[in-house]
């Protein structure tokens, strides 16, 4: 059969990564290639044609390609979307303004909700009513609807979002409204809430609706520029998108859209922790990404991702941010990462982050000016990073600079330089352990059960210390970590998560009833995966229950295990929800038990890499030692520490600790007692306290 070559690319703030793999299916071996380049904002398509080009890659050999981005999370953020106007039922146009009273800032009495992405003069309402249960309490009214329509107009609307109360139970009047929108004004970009979630809150789902339309516009011209100018250049078919679930998506679904795509990047990674677990014989992981900004983390148990749709942006100790209610990774997100700039508040306390120096000017080492002591400056004057490998090895750091803003910081404390980067370390360090609790500990989860999968080009620094100080066993580093989430992408089956509210008493008679809601959900993904080619056979399933004790607020998930409801599965489908409330909460209630709605995953297989591990050799790891420095690791003092480079590593090295790994996109830092070894998969082990 030849050559078959799968490409993934992830777009992130700074870098565009690419993991390319080669298959020859007469010989059976394989190649993995990776590659970065800048990204190119605004227009981030040519950062991937150019990632392409730069890794040696002709589209035309191409026969599956995967792409993350943050285009759609950045628009949002950055408020680079379009104007929206929203139409909603008569009397709740209001709805997006009053939100939830959930202020995380309790006690300011100036408190200021976020300001709504739609404002009031451009919320319209139109007359109709459904009730809870789906029934029309009023026909709905579509005169006033030209009218709306000129005003959009004349106001410059680009967008439009339609969110009725109850559409979640009944859709009809959505529909009909999309549909009418469509006939008066051909080529307006419009999205009905019914066509993301089918969940109810209508705060919540409103809001979804309207973020998706803000930033549709923008998301459809990318990804046709990106399609376009990849088929032009002889890519033979669409690329698939990668979606905030941990799974890919075509093309025209994706643009269709565009918030499920809300936190791809991070979801490609955490999915690449969950297929390596298993790889490695590892099901349970807490999987780390650390980039220049942000510190990302996620749970990963018995091999599976927790998908929820109780998700935020922008929410942090003084603001409730926003809701998007799209099926997105579990995972908690910080403000700490390579480029966390370190400083001093009036009391002489120090901190490190959220601030980040970016990539324009960057940390104090990257010489450009930036004068704001950051972590990876820390890390360089402690010796943890190779001055003159410094950025892979294209130039080596300013360490005039990382002195002079060190020596800033240790002056505002008092203290000497040296301390002052340990300090830093030190905090970034805690701040990174903090976020790693509240994804385990804070949700009934022994992280000492758990193996550390770090990622990112600054996890493999900080995963030993953080694995340390929670008592786990062992460390994972991926071959390639520092484009992870990329190779990640090429793991991913194409996926769509379906959601239904319906409350349903999980008694023999509503087990039919249940039943006959995942039996409607899985027709409709069939038809719409056939619509695209897609054979039934090819096409798996897997069903979940949102259960809750009877008329609590809100529900814990529960896998049903064997995919039945038959009445004589009832028993074991409750027992599953109290022990999932009592693992999260700490006790269970002997009240009934009620369904309040379904999720449906729906995955089908397009290209899933297929890795098969070397054999080990006994090649000793002194061939691939490159030096040795004295380093400092804080807590356990300063080491003379052997050098490896990783690119001359084979499956079955092993050393010891004290190291550190050179790799061309991240450092490895191996602490004192660590024992070291590599798999057939190029991955790094490192084995801690006992386990060593």
């Amino acid at each position: 059969m030849g050559k078959i070559t799968r490409v993934a690319t992830d777009v992130g703030g700074t870098f565009t990564d690419l993991v390319c793999f080669e298959l020859d299916s007469d010989t059976g071996t394989a190649t993995v290639r990776t590659a970065k380049s800048d990204t190119t904002p605004p227009n981030f398509e040519q950062g991937v044609l150019n990632v392409i080009d730069k890794a040696g890659v002709a589209p035309d050999a191409i026969d599956f390609l995967a792409h993350g981005t943050t285009v759609v999370i950045n628009a949002v953020t950055e408020r680079k979307g379009v104007r929206v106007g929203l139409i909603t039922t008569e009397g709740f146009r209001d709805t997006l303004e009053i939100a939830r009273g959930n202020r995380p800032d309790f006690f300011n009495l100036h408190y200021e909700k976020p300001e709504p992405f739609v404002p009031r003069y451009l919320r319209r309402e139109l007359p109709g009513r459904m009730t809870y249960t789906g029934e029309e309490f009023r026909p709905l009214d579509l005169t006033p609807l030209p009218a709306i329509l000129e005003d959009f107009r004349a106001e410059g609307v680009e967008a439009i979002a339609i969110s009725f109360l109850h559409s979640y139970a009944n859709t009809a009047h959505e529909e009909a409204t999309l549909a009418e929108v469509r006939r008066l004004w051909p080529g307006i970009s419009v999205v009905a809430s019914h066509q993301i979630t089918r969940e109810w809150r209508e705060y919540e789902r409103t809001s979804t609706a309207v973020l998706s339309a803000y930033v549709q516009p923008t998301a459809e011209k990318y990804l046709s520029k990106l399609g376009g100018g990849l088929a032009a250049r002889g890519l033979k078919s669409a690329p698939y998108i990668m979606q905030s679930n941990c799974g890919v998506d075509t093309l025209a679904s994706a643009t269709e859209t565009p918030i499920t795509m809300i936190e791809s990047g991070p979801a490609s990674g955490f999915w690449g922790a969950a297929e390596l677990g298993k790889l490695i014989g590892e099901p349970n992981v807490l999987a780390l990404d650390i980039g220049g900004t942000t510190a990302k983390c996620s749970l990963i148990e018995d091999g599976q991702i927790r998908i929820m749709t109780d998700y935020w942006i922008e929410r942090d100790r003084t603001s409730a941010g926003y809701p998007i209610m799209v099926p997105v990774v579990d995972l908690v997100e910080i403000g700490n990462g390579g480029g966390s700039i370190a400083w001093v508040d009036d009391f002489g306390k120090l901190h490190v982050g959220p601030q980040s120096a970016g990539a324009l000017p960057g940390p104090a080492a990257y010489g450009n000016g930036g004068g704001h002591a950051t972590t990876t400056d820390a890390n360089l004057w402690l010796g943890r990073i190779n001055a003159q490998f410094f950025k892979g090895g294209e130039a080596p750091a300013d360490m005039a600079a990382v002195e002079a803003a060190l020596t800033a910081v240790g002056d505002s404390l008092g203290v000497s330089v040296d301390a002052a980067a340990q300090g830093i370390v030190r905090i970034a360090n805690n701040n990174m352990v903090n976020a790693l609790k509240l994804v385990s500990l804070n949700r009934g989860h022994d992280p000492r059960d758990f193996t550390l999968v770090a990622f990112g080009g600054g996890g493999a620094m900080h995963a030993v210390a953080l694995a340390q100080e929670l008592g786990m066993k062992k460390v994972v580093i991926p071959q390639g970590a520092a484009v992870f989430s990329a190779w990640g992408m090429m793991m991913s089956d194409l996926r769509r998560d379906y959601f239904v509210t319906h409350l349903a008493d999980l008694t023999p008679t509503g087990a039919a009833e249940i039943e006959a809601l995942f039996a409607s959900a899985e027709a409709e993904a069939l038809a719409q995966y056939g619509a695209e080619g897609i054979a039934p056979e090819k096409v798996s399933f897997l069903r979940y229950g949102k259960f809750r004790y009877q008329n609590q607020e809100h529900t814990t998930e529960v896998l049903i295990e064997d995919g039945t409801l038959a009445p004589t599965r009832l028993a074991a489908i409750a027992e599953d929800f109290h022990a999932a409330y009592e693992k999260e909460y700490t006790y269970r209630l002997g009240a009934p038990v009620e369904l309040v709605g379904i999720h449906l995953v729906a995955a089908a297989e397009v290209g899933k890499l297929k890795m098969t591990a070397q054999p080990l050799t006994d090649t000793p790891a002194s061939t691939a030692q490159k030096a040795t420095r004295l380093v400092d690791y804080a807590l356990e003092g300063r080491h003379e520490a052997t050098i490896y480079d990783s690119t001359k590593f084979t499956p079955g090295m092993s050393f010891t600790g004290p190291a550190v790994i050179e790799d061309p996109g991240t450092t490895i830092v191996v602490h004192p007692g660590n024992r070291v070894s590599i798999d057939g998969f190029g991955n790094i082990h490192i084995a801690l306290g006992e386990a060593a």
